[in-house]
Protein backbone atom coordinates (compact mmCIF):
# COMPACT_ATOMS: atom_id res chain seq x y z
CA UNK A 1 0.00 0.00 0.00
CA UNK A 2 1.29 3.20 -1.21
CA UNK A 3 2.67 5.31 2.44
CA UNK A 4 0.91 8.44 1.06
CA UNK A 5 -2.57 6.60 1.34
CA UNK A 6 -4.65 9.04 3.05
CA UNK A 7 -3.36 11.71 1.31
CA UNK A 8 -6.44 12.95 -1.12
CA UNK A 9 -6.44 15.65 -4.05
CA UNK A 10 -8.85 17.29 -4.86
CA UNK A 11 -8.72 19.57 -8.59
CA UNK A 12 -11.79 21.43 -8.96
CA UNK A 13 -13.56 22.39 -12.47
CA UNK A 14 -13.14 25.46 -14.92
CA UNK A 15 -12.78 24.38 -18.33
CA UNK A 16 -9.89 25.69 -19.89
CA UNK A 17 -8.80 27.17 -16.09
CA UNK A 18 -7.69 24.04 -15.47
CA UNK A 19 -4.19 24.44 -17.32
CA UNK A 20 -3.51 26.04 -13.74
CA UNK A 21 -3.99 22.66 -11.94
CA UNK A 22 -1.12 21.44 -13.83
CA UNK A 23 1.38 24.16 -12.97
CA UNK A 24 0.66 23.75 -9.63
CA UNK A 25 0.89 19.87 -9.87
CA UNK A 26 4.68 20.78 -12.05
CA UNK A 27 5.97 22.77 -9.19
CA UNK A 28 4.52 20.25 -6.62
CA UNK A 29 6.83 17.73 -8.34
CA UNK A 30 10.08 19.37 -8.43
CA UNK A 31 9.63 20.75 -4.92
CA UNK A 32 9.21 17.10 -3.76
CA UNK A 33 11.93 16.07 -5.73
CA UNK A 34 14.09 18.96 -4.35
CA UNK A 35 13.03 17.24 -0.61
CA UNK A 36 14.38 13.95 -1.61
CA UNK A 37 11.13 12.26 -3.17
CA UNK A 38 11.44 10.04 -5.88
CA UNK A 39 10.49 11.10 -9.01
CA UNK A 40 8.40 8.49 -9.92
CA UNK A 41 6.46 8.57 -6.23
CA UNK A 42 3.18 9.61 -5.96
CA UNK A 43 2.18 11.67 -3.36
CA UNK A 44 -1.62 11.09 -3.63
CA UNK A 45 -3.27 7.75 -2.06
CA UNK A 46 -6.91 9.48 -3.38
CA UNK A 47 -7.35 11.80 -5.92
CA UNK A 48 -11.00 13.47 -7.18
CA UNK A 49 -11.61 15.48 -9.84
CA UNK A 50 -14.61 17.41 -10.90
CA UNK A 51 -15.08 18.68 -14.36
CA UNK A 52 -11.72 19.35 -16.30
CA UNK A 53 -10.42 18.54 -13.01
CA UNK A 54 -11.92 15.43 -13.33
CA UNK A 55 -9.71 14.70 -16.62
CA UNK A 56 -6.70 16.04 -14.92
CA UNK A 57 -7.48 13.45 -11.81
CA UNK A 58 -7.91 10.56 -14.42
CA UNK A 59 -4.94 11.09 -16.82
CA UNK A 60 -2.61 11.21 -13.09
CA UNK A 61 -4.52 8.41 -11.56
CA UNK A 62 -4.04 6.46 -14.77
CA UNK A 63 -0.32 7.06 -14.70
CA UNK A 64 0.34 7.06 -10.64
CA UNK A 65 3.44 4.22 -11.26
CA UNK A 66 5.16 6.85 -11.97
CA UNK A 67 4.38 10.53 -10.74
CA UNK A 68 6.64 12.29 -12.93
CA UNK A 69 5.71 10.28 -15.97
CA UNK A 70 2.12 11.58 -14.95
CA UNK A 71 3.00 14.98 -14.65
CA UNK A 72 4.93 15.38 -17.70
CA UNK A 73 3.13 13.98 -19.85
CA UNK A 74 -0.51 16.39 -18.85
CA UNK A 75 1.72 19.52 -19.14
CA UNK A 76 2.32 18.55 -22.23
CA UNK A 77 -1.41 18.16 -23.27
CA UNK A 78 -2.20 21.22 -21.95
CA UNK A 79 1.18 23.45 -23.23
CA UNK A 80 0.04 22.79 -27.05
CA UNK A 81 -3.93 22.63 -26.46
CA UNK A 82 -5.50 24.18 -29.27
CA UNK A 83 -9.84 24.51 -29.00
CA UNK A 84 -10.64 22.27 -32.10
CA UNK A 85 -9.08 19.35 -29.55
CA UNK A 86 -12.00 20.26 -27.34
CA UNK A 87 -15.01 21.23 -29.23
CA UNK A 88 -15.61 21.75 -32.95
CA UNK A 89 -14.22 25.03 -33.87
CA UNK A 90 -14.61 25.11 -37.46
CA UNK A 91 -17.04 27.43 -39.40
CA UNK A 92 -19.19 24.32 -40.15
CA UNK A 93 -18.89 22.62 -36.78
CA UNK A 94 -20.13 26.32 -35.23
CA UNK A 95 -23.21 27.02 -37.36
CA UNK A 96 -24.18 23.30 -36.62
CA UNK A 97 -24.41 24.00 -33.06
CA UNK A 98 -23.82 27.51 -31.84
CA UNK A 99 -25.44 29.93 -34.38
CA UNK A 100 -28.44 27.21 -34.50
CA UNK A 101 -28.64 27.50 -30.50
CA UNK A 102 -28.33 31.43 -30.45
CA UNK A 103 -30.99 31.54 -33.34
CA UNK A 104 -33.58 29.47 -31.77
CA UNK A 105 -32.97 31.67 -28.76
CA UNK A 106 -33.85 34.65 -30.73
CA UNK A 107 -36.23 33.35 -33.21
CA UNK A 108 -36.91 30.08 -31.86
CA UNK A 109 -41.09 30.89 -32.85
CA UNK A 110 -39.95 31.68 -36.42
CA UNK A 111 -38.03 28.31 -37.21
CA UNK A 112 -40.58 25.33 -36.27
CA UNK A 113 -38.40 22.92 -37.93
CA UNK A 114 -35.43 23.78 -35.48
CA UNK A 115 -37.56 23.10 -32.75
CA UNK A 116 -38.63 19.81 -33.14
CA UNK A 117 -34.89 18.87 -33.55
CA UNK A 118 -33.06 21.87 -31.33
CA UNK A 119 -29.21 21.45 -31.17
CA UNK A 120 -28.16 20.56 -27.58
CA UNK A 121 -25.19 22.52 -26.60
CA UNK A 122 -23.62 25.94 -27.49
CA UNK A 123 -20.91 23.85 -29.19
CA UNK A 124 -19.79 20.06 -30.07
CA UNK A 125 -17.29 18.70 -27.66
CA UNK A 126 -16.86 15.54 -30.08
CA UNK A 127 -13.11 15.97 -30.65
CA UNK A 128 -12.79 16.06 -26.91
CA UNK A 129 -13.60 12.20 -26.67
CA UNK A 130 -10.90 11.16 -28.95
CA UNK A 131 -8.27 13.33 -27.10
CA UNK A 132 -9.51 11.67 -23.97
CA UNK A 133 -8.89 8.04 -25.62
CA UNK A 134 -5.64 9.10 -26.63
CA UNK A 135 -4.82 10.47 -23.35
CA UNK A 136 -5.70 8.11 -21.00
CA UNK A 137 -4.69 4.45 -20.30
CA UNK A 138 -7.45 3.06 -17.98
CA UNK A 139 -6.07 -1.02 -17.95
CA UNK A 140 -3.10 1.08 -16.32
CA UNK A 141 -5.21 3.01 -13.82
CA UNK A 142 -6.86 -0.93 -12.54
CA UNK A 143 -2.96 -1.51 -12.53
CA UNK A 144 -2.53 1.26 -10.20
CA UNK A 145 -5.42 0.24 -7.91
CA UNK A 146 -4.10 -3.18 -7.65
CA UNK A 147 -0.86 -2.75 -7.08
CA UNK A 148 -1.51 0.09 -4.18
CA UNK A 149 0.21 2.75 -6.42
CA UNK A 150 -3.52 4.06 -6.18
CA UNK A 151 -5.92 3.83 -3.34
CA UNK A 152 -8.87 5.50 -4.87
CA UNK A 153 -10.20 7.71 -7.62
CA UNK A 154 -13.41 9.92 -7.97
CA UNK A 155 -15.08 11.87 -9.93
CA UNK A 156 -18.39 13.96 -9.79
CA UNK A 157 -21.35 14.96 -12.03
CA UNK A 158 -24.47 16.05 -11.59
CA UNK A 159 -27.95 14.65 -12.90
CA UNK A 160 -30.31 16.77 -15.34
CA UNK A 161 -32.71 13.96 -14.68
CA UNK A 162 -32.90 13.35 -10.94
CA UNK A 163 -31.49 16.67 -9.71
CA UNK A 164 -28.97 14.55 -7.75
CA UNK A 165 -24.66 15.36 -7.13
CA UNK A 166 -23.07 12.15 -8.19
CA UNK A 167 -19.84 10.90 -7.14
CA UNK A 168 -18.80 7.88 -9.27
CA UNK A 169 -15.39 5.93 -7.19
CA UNK A 170 -13.58 3.51 -8.21
CA UNK A 171 -11.27 1.64 -5.61
CA UNK A 172 -10.30 -2.26 -4.41
CA UNK A 173 -10.73 -1.32 -0.56
CA UNK A 174 -14.66 -2.09 0.92
CA UNK A 175 -15.69 1.43 0.96
CA UNK A 176 -19.52 1.40 1.34
CA UNK A 177 -21.63 4.33 -0.82
CA UNK A 178 -22.65 7.40 0.74
CA UNK A 179 -25.84 8.85 0.69
CA UNK A 180 -26.11 12.44 1.89
CA UNK A 181 -28.74 15.39 1.09
CA UNK A 182 -28.93 15.89 -2.49
CA UNK A 183 -25.52 14.00 -2.28
CA UNK A 184 -25.15 10.28 -3.87
CA UNK A 185 -22.02 7.90 -4.48
CA UNK A 186 -21.48 4.95 -6.83
CA UNK A 187 -18.61 2.34 -7.06
CA UNK A 188 -17.68 2.25 -10.82
CA UNK A 189 -15.22 1.82 -13.40
CA UNK A 190 -14.05 5.52 -14.18
CA UNK A 191 -14.70 6.10 -18.21
CA UNK A 192 -14.75 8.64 -20.85
CA UNK A 193 -17.94 9.48 -20.57
CA UNK A 194 -17.68 9.57 -16.86
CA UNK A 195 -15.09 12.59 -17.90
CA UNK A 196 -17.84 13.88 -20.56
CA UNK A 197 -20.21 14.44 -17.91
CA UNK A 198 -18.52 15.56 -15.70
CA UNK A 199 -16.95 18.35 -17.96
CA UNK A 200 -20.42 18.95 -19.40
CA UNK A 201 -20.42 22.88 -18.40
CA UNK A 202 -24.01 23.51 -18.81
CA UNK A 203 -25.16 25.30 -22.15
CA UNK A 204 -21.77 24.88 -23.71
CA UNK A 205 -21.39 21.30 -23.85
CA UNK A 206 -24.14 18.40 -24.06
CA UNK A 207 -25.12 16.20 -21.59
CA UNK A 208 -24.15 12.58 -21.25
CA UNK A 209 -26.20 9.32 -20.28
CA UNK A 210 -24.66 7.65 -17.18
CA UNK A 211 -25.69 4.07 -15.56
CA UNK A 212 -26.77 5.45 -12.27
CA UNK A 213 -28.60 2.02 -10.24
CA UNK A 214 -29.46 0.22 -13.48
CA UNK A 215 -31.14 3.29 -15.02
CA UNK A 216 -29.98 6.09 -17.34
CA UNK A 217 -29.72 9.62 -16.11
CA UNK A 218 -28.49 12.30 -18.37
CA UNK A 219 -25.60 14.64 -16.70
CA UNK A 220 -23.72 17.46 -17.09
CA UNK A 221 -20.70 19.46 -15.33
CA UNK A 222 -19.91 18.33 -11.57
CA UNK A 223 -19.48 21.18 -10.32
CA UNK A 224 -23.30 22.31 -10.43
CA UNK A 225 -24.73 21.49 -6.75
CA UNK A 226 -21.44 20.68 -5.42
CA UNK A 227 -21.97 21.85 -2.00
CA UNK A 228 -19.32 19.84 -0.39
CA UNK A 229 -16.22 19.47 -3.06
CA UNK A 230 -14.21 18.27 -0.19
CA UNK A 231 -16.31 15.19 0.95
CA UNK A 232 -15.70 12.67 -1.50
CA UNK A 233 -12.18 12.43 -0.46
CA UNK A 234 -13.10 12.26 3.02
CA UNK A 235 -15.39 9.30 2.65
CA UNK A 236 -12.52 7.88 0.58
CA UNK A 237 -10.67 8.00 3.26
CA UNK A 238 -8.49 11.04 3.20
CA UNK A 239 -6.75 12.60 6.22
CA UNK A 240 -5.51 15.54 4.98
CA UNK A 241 -6.22 17.13 1.47
CA UNK A 242 -4.47 19.54 -1.33
CA UNK A 243 -7.16 21.44 -2.67
CA UNK A 244 -6.20 23.16 -6.18
CA UNK A 245 -8.98 25.88 -7.21
CA UNK A 246 -9.39 26.66 -11.13
CA UNK A 247 -10.15 30.82 -9.68
CA UNK A 248 -10.08 33.13 -6.95
CA UNK A 249 -11.73 32.14 -3.96
CA UNK A 250 -12.06 35.71 -2.31
CA UNK A 251 -11.77 39.11 -3.98
CA UNK A 252 -9.97 41.88 -2.15
CA UNK A 253 -12.49 44.93 -1.38
CA UNK A 254 -12.59 47.56 -4.52
CA UNK A 255 -14.11 50.09 -5.36
CA UNK A 256 -14.82 50.63 -9.36
CA UNK A 257 -14.54 54.12 -11.29
CA UNK A 258 -16.37 52.88 -13.84
CA UNK A 259 -19.56 53.82 -15.20
CA UNK A 260 -21.81 51.02 -14.86
CA UNK A 261 -23.33 49.96 -17.99
CA UNK A 262 -26.08 46.84 -18.34
CA UNK A 263 -24.73 43.65 -18.51
CA UNK A 264 -23.73 41.31 -21.62
CA UNK A 265 -24.64 38.20 -21.80
CA UNK A 266 -21.36 36.87 -21.55
CA UNK A 267 -21.03 38.69 -18.11
CA UNK A 268 -23.68 37.21 -16.96
CA UNK A 269 -22.88 33.77 -18.33
CA UNK A 270 -19.48 34.60 -16.88
CA UNK A 271 -21.15 35.10 -13.32
CA UNK A 272 -23.40 32.49 -12.87
CA UNK A 273 -19.94 29.87 -14.32
CA UNK A 274 -17.94 31.38 -11.49
CA UNK A 275 -20.86 30.99 -8.89
CA UNK A 276 -20.81 27.02 -10.43
CA UNK A 277 -17.28 26.61 -10.11
CA UNK A 278 -16.01 28.51 -6.85
CA UNK A 279 -18.84 29.37 -4.57
CA UNK A 280 -19.17 25.90 -3.27
CA UNK A 281 -15.47 25.34 -2.88
CA UNK A 282 -14.72 28.29 -1.10
CA UNK A 283 -17.71 27.62 1.67
CA UNK A 284 -16.74 23.61 2.09
CA UNK A 285 -13.09 25.06 3.16
CA UNK A 286 -13.99 27.60 5.20
CA UNK A 287 -16.27 25.08 6.75
CA UNK A 288 -13.70 22.45 7.48
CA UNK A 289 -11.46 24.65 8.67
CA UNK A 290 -14.03 25.83 11.40
CA UNK A 291 -14.16 22.03 12.35
CA UNK A 292 -10.07 21.34 12.74
CA UNK A 293 -10.43 24.45 14.73
CA UNK A 294 -12.94 23.00 16.96
CA UNK A 295 -11.26 19.93 17.38
CA UNK A 296 -7.93 21.57 17.82
CA UNK A 297 -9.52 22.73 21.02
CA UNK A 298 -11.04 19.98 22.50
CA UNK A 299 -8.66 17.51 24.57
CA UNK A 300 -7.62 14.33 22.94
CA UNK A 301 -10.09 12.02 25.12
CA UNK A 302 -12.95 14.28 24.06
CA UNK A 303 -11.64 14.05 20.70
CA UNK A 304 -12.23 10.01 20.39
CA UNK A 305 -16.23 10.57 21.18
CA UNK A 306 -16.93 12.61 18.36
CA UNK A 307 -17.46 11.15 14.24
CA UNK A 308 -15.78 14.20 13.38
CA UNK A 309 -12.21 13.61 12.19
CA UNK A 310 -9.07 16.67 11.21
CA UNK A 311 -8.45 16.39 8.38
CA UNK A 312 -5.20 18.71 7.04
CA UNK A 313 -5.54 21.34 4.69
CA UNK A 314 -3.67 22.83 1.96
CA UNK A 315 -5.25 25.21 -0.30
CA UNK A 316 -3.49 26.92 -3.45
CA UNK A 317 -5.39 28.70 -6.22
CA UNK A 318 -4.46 31.41 -8.49
CA UNK A 319 -3.28 34.62 -7.34
CA UNK A 320 -4.14 36.58 -10.42
CA UNK A 321 -7.78 37.14 -11.77
CA UNK A 322 -7.65 34.37 -14.50
CA UNK A 323 -10.31 36.30 -16.60
CA UNK A 324 -8.21 39.00 -16.90
CA UNK A 325 -5.59 36.85 -18.35
CA UNK A 326 -7.97 35.46 -20.75
CA UNK A 327 -8.56 38.83 -22.18
CA UNK A 328 -5.74 38.79 -23.35
CA UNK A 329 -6.24 35.80 -25.35
CA UNK A 330 -8.95 35.74 -27.06
CA UNK A 331 -7.94 37.03 -30.18
CA UNK A 332 -6.25 33.24 -30.05
CA UNK A 333 -9.24 31.46 -30.64
CA UNK A 334 -10.40 29.79 -33.97
CA UNK A 335 -12.02 32.94 -35.93
CA UNK A 336 -15.43 31.26 -36.15
CA UNK A 337 -15.64 30.53 -32.57
CA UNK A 338 -14.17 33.95 -31.70
CA UNK A 339 -16.87 35.48 -34.25
CA UNK A 340 -19.89 34.02 -32.14
CA UNK A 341 -18.20 34.65 -28.62
CA UNK A 342 -18.43 38.13 -29.68
CA UNK A 343 -21.91 38.57 -30.78
CA UNK A 344 -22.74 37.91 -26.83
CA UNK A 345 -20.00 39.80 -25.48
CA UNK A 346 -17.47 37.70 -24.46
CA UNK A 347 -14.52 39.08 -26.11
CA UNK A 348 -14.61 42.32 -24.73
CA UNK A 349 -12.49 42.77 -21.39
CA UNK A 350 -16.19 42.51 -18.89
CA UNK A 351 -17.08 39.28 -20.56
CA UNK A 352 -13.92 37.39 -20.29
CA UNK A 353 -15.28 35.45 -17.76
CA UNK A 354 -17.04 33.13 -19.69
CA UNK A 355 -13.95 33.03 -22.33
CA UNK A 356 -11.63 31.77 -19.31
CA UNK A 357 -13.68 28.64 -19.70
CA UNK A 358 -13.40 27.73 -23.17
CA UNK A 359 -9.78 29.32 -24.10
CA UNK A 360 -8.39 26.12 -24.74
CA UNK A 361 -5.15 27.43 -26.07
CA UNK A 362 -1.75 27.11 -26.26
CA UNK A 363 -0.93 30.69 -25.19
CA UNK A 364 -3.34 30.91 -22.09
CA UNK A 365 -3.22 27.45 -21.36
CA UNK A 366 0.85 28.48 -21.05
CA UNK A 367 0.73 31.68 -18.71
CA UNK A 368 -1.54 29.67 -16.60
CA UNK A 369 0.93 26.68 -16.19
CA UNK A 370 3.23 29.42 -15.36
CA UNK A 371 1.31 31.18 -13.29
CA UNK A 372 0.28 27.94 -11.13
CA UNK A 373 4.11 27.13 -11.03
CA UNK A 374 4.93 30.56 -9.61
CA UNK A 375 2.13 30.43 -7.00
CA UNK A 376 3.40 26.88 -5.89
CA UNK A 377 6.76 27.93 -5.21
CA UNK A 378 5.80 30.77 -3.01
CA UNK A 379 4.13 28.43 -0.56
CA UNK A 380 6.99 26.38 -0.82
CA UNK A 381 7.68 25.89 2.57
CA UNK A 382 3.68 25.14 3.46
CA UNK A 383 3.99 22.68 0.36
CA UNK A 384 6.94 20.75 2.12
CA UNK A 385 4.99 21.14 5.53
CA UNK A 386 2.10 19.45 4.19
CA UNK A 387 3.85 16.21 2.57
CA UNK A 388 5.63 15.48 5.69
CA UNK A 389 4.30 16.38 8.75
CA UNK A 390 1.30 14.24 10.15
CA UNK A 391 -2.13 15.51 11.07
CA UNK A 392 -1.42 15.10 15.01
CA UNK A 393 1.41 17.07 14.69
CA UNK A 394 -0.42 20.10 12.78
CA UNK A 395 -3.06 19.79 15.34
CA UNK A 396 -0.92 19.82 18.13
CA UNK A 397 0.81 22.77 16.77
CA UNK A 398 -2.42 24.74 15.92
CA UNK A 399 -3.42 24.61 19.54
CA UNK A 400 -0.16 25.19 21.50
Amino acid sequence: MNKNATTGLILTGGGARAAYQVGVLKAISEILQDDGWHSNTNPFGIICGTSAGAINATALACRTDNFGEAINSIVDVWEHFEAAQVYRADSLGVIRSGARWLSIMSFGWLLNKWRKSPPNSLLDNSPLENLLNRMLDLPRLDQALASGALRALAVTASSYTAGHHLTFYQTLEDIEPWVRSQRLAQRDFISVQHLLASSAIPFIFPSVPLNWGGRLEYCGDGSMRQLAPISPAIHLGAEKVLIIGAGRLSEPPSESTEVAHYPSLAQIAGHAMSSIFLDGLAVDIERLSRINKTLAMLPPELRKMTPLKPVDILVIAPSQRLDEIASRHTRNLPLPVRTMLSSIGATEVRGSALASYLLFESSYTKELIELGKQDTYEKRDEVSKFFSVSVDECLAQKSA
